[in-house]
């Protein structure tokens, strides 16, 4: 009885306990969740508008509520979305209060190559003000550059360095790991889908032929996107850009002056000099006046002024393509949660007319197609376009290709239309490494196809159910791309011509006929507005997917608690071993399209 007493009463204790600590901690995160986003700051006269990347920049929401919340240091962390980024610039145009902007990249945001792209096409809007924009840093990369190359006049550091070296690509192969596992890859893909390359790394030591070939066309696009964008910038040629990375990549202050692609060495605190030469006057004790993008965007938000104009909507396909229901919180698009939030725009009748701002490399050809559907039936009540992106490859494109029109970065990653499928065989690996072995009945041969662990299958498929699968491959690849002919007017022959699992860059997609102009989201937006007759009057309404806020506190503590103690290194590990398992973990027909060109 007694031993009873004491039990109920410690067992009382730790539930009562856990109760109130759960509240204290849910309360806390509540109360930061409602602080993110909620501070504001006053923008003062004579104010310069810094952009310094101290933030980082995402292309859709957050899907979790508690995604700016860093566990951690329970400290609110940075975040903005693109169009929060664009809306701000563009508001700092009409601001009296903004009498310029200083980009000066001293931040540690990540920020990707197109919204790099998106954010200076925006500058380049913004300097038809008239108002100024100088860069400092102390020290330019090329991302850095790129950005600071639309700039009025560009200062640097007097010890630092320039940095200008061309783009690559790098892939990582995994056949030798493989075969010393004892594990067999077995590959499904089209012949005519050569360069259909996601399945390289498990089945080659290095980049094929046609691989090296597409991917190096694909390097230069970029590469004469940037430099031809610098050049014309800065009044340089191409050719001296190339010579640059050719020979001296790092270049010094006074050998980036020489060139022309910066026009002061100098000390920070001497920038004040330079906004004083603007025009700028201090405030009244004597300082200038900055606010941050961050603080700006706070400030700026929607317009709140038009809630009853009528809206274009957009629809965030951001991630791996995967089948199934699913609330984003992985970083995946869920095939049939996203076309019914695609359903959710397509019935709205405030919104006229809808964005898809696709930002995937594809995935499950199943779950595309379920998307593909969706954004079908959308385009027969309601003008739909496409804006791409880093990537709209493989069923990226898939989803993309039934739009009225399509937007594409010059950045942009795009096509890749082919499809694979890829099985890896573990039975001798458990039996020669592991000393396990397996063993079983089946009624029928086929009974125990696909069966395995690990993402493995025990056995290797028999002639009859490889020639199943290669069917299976074959019909998924003319779906697509007759679905291409169609949603892109285009021949089926120049589909089949230009297809073949081939990627290629925004620049190139429009050549091609896979899209129809070069641009960001703000083009995009102009042309759906302008589609639905709204061009005159309208506002912007994202449609985001559903989740509770409390299923997405439990699932943000659960992700949260898997990295709050690794380092850099072992986090960079981690997201490598990440990759590699879902690669290997894909189930069925895939489309989808790994690569990327870094700059």
């Amino acid at each position: 009885m007694k031993f009873s007493k004491v039990f109920g009463a410690a067992l009382l204790a730790v539930v009562v306990g856990s109760v109130l600590s759960g509240l204290f901690w849910l309360f806390t995160i509540l109360g930061l969740a409602g602080s993110v986003g909620t501070t504001t700051t006053a923008v003062m006269p004579n104010s310069i508008l810094r952009i310094d990347l101290a933030d980082n920049i995402t292309d859709s929401p957050a899907v979790n509520p508690f995604a700016n919340i860093d566990f951690t240091s329970m400290q609110a962390a940075k975040n903005l979305t693109l169009l929060n980024v664009l809306r701000a610039i563009e508001a700092a145009e009409q601001d009296e209060r903004i009498k310029g902007i200083y980009l000066n990249f001293a931040g540690g945001g990540m920020v990707s190559s197109v919204a790099l792209e998106e954010m200076r096409a925006a500058l380049e809007a913004f300097k038809k003000s008239g108002k100024f924009i100088v860069a400092y840093n102390n020290g330019y990369s090329q991302r850095d550059y790129f950005l600071a190359s639309v700039a009025d006049k560009i200062y640097i550091q007097p010890e630092a360095d320039f940095a200008w070296m061309g783009v690559s690509s790098t892939l990582l192969f995994y056949k030798g790991a493989l075969d010393r596992l004892n594990i067999d890859c077995e590959v499904f893909r089209p012949t005519v889908c050569k360069y259909k390359s996601a399945v390289e790394p498990y089945i080659l030591t290095k980049m094929s032929d046609a691989n090296r070939k597409q991917m190096d066309e694909l390097g230069q696009s970029v590469w004469q996107t940037i430099c031809s964008t610098v050049a014309q910038a800065r009044g340089v040629t191409v050719e001296a850009l190339n010579k640059i990375a050719d020979t001296k990549p790092i270049l010094t202050p006074e050998e980036a002056m020489e060139r022309n692609l910066v026009d002061g060495i100098i000390y920070q605190d001497q920038m004040e000099d330079v906004f004083a030469q603007y025009g700028v006057e201090k405030n009244f004790m004597g300082k200038y006046e900055l606010i941050t993008l961050g603080d700006y965007c706070s400030v700026v938000g929607a317009n709140m002024s038009n809630l009853t104009a009528p809206a274009v909507g957009i629809v965030y396909a951001e991630g791996s393509i995967v089948d199934g229901e699913g609330d984003g919180m992985d970083g995946n698009i869920y095939g049939t949660t996203l076309a019914q939030t695609i359903a959710k725009a397509r019935t709205d009748e405030n919104i006229k007319a809808v964005v898809l701002r696709v930002n995937s490399p594809g995935g499950s050809a199943l779950a595309s197609d379920i998307i593909w559907r969706e954004v079908e039936l959308l385009k027969k009540q309601k003008p739909v376009i496409v804006s791409m992106g880093d990537y709209a490859a493989s069923g990226g494109y898939y989803i993309s290709c039934p739009a009225d029109a399509i937007v594409t970065n010059r950045l942009t990653l795009t096509g890749s239309i082919g499809v694979f499928g890829l099985m890896l065989e573990g039975g001798d690996m458990l039996k020669t490494k592991l000393g396990v072995t397996h063993d079983g009945v089946k009624t029928n041969p086929s009974a125990d196809f696909g069966t395995g662990v690990l993402g493995m299958t025990l056995r290797k498929t028999s002639p009859t159910e490889r020639a199943l699968l290669i069917n299976s491959v074959d019909r998924v690849y003319k779906a697509f791309t007759t679905k291409v002919a169609a949603g892109r007017n285009l021949e089926l022959q120049k589909v089949l011509n230009i297809a073949e699992g081939r990627v290629w860059s925004g620049t190139e997609a429009v050549v091609n006929g896979l899209a129809d102009a070069n641009g960001g989201l703000k083009t995009a937006i102009s042309i759906a507005a302008d589609k639905a007759g709204i061009a005159d009057n309208f506002r912007v309404e994202e449609v985001m997917g559903e989740m509770s806020p409390f299923a997405a506190f439990m699932r943000s503590l659960g992700m949260q608690a898997q990295t709050a103690f690794m380092d850099k290194e072992l986090k960079e590990i981690c997201n490598e071993y990440n990759t590699l398992k879902s690669n290997i973990l894909r189930s069925g027909v895939q489309a989808y399209c790994p690569y990327i060109v870094e700059f």
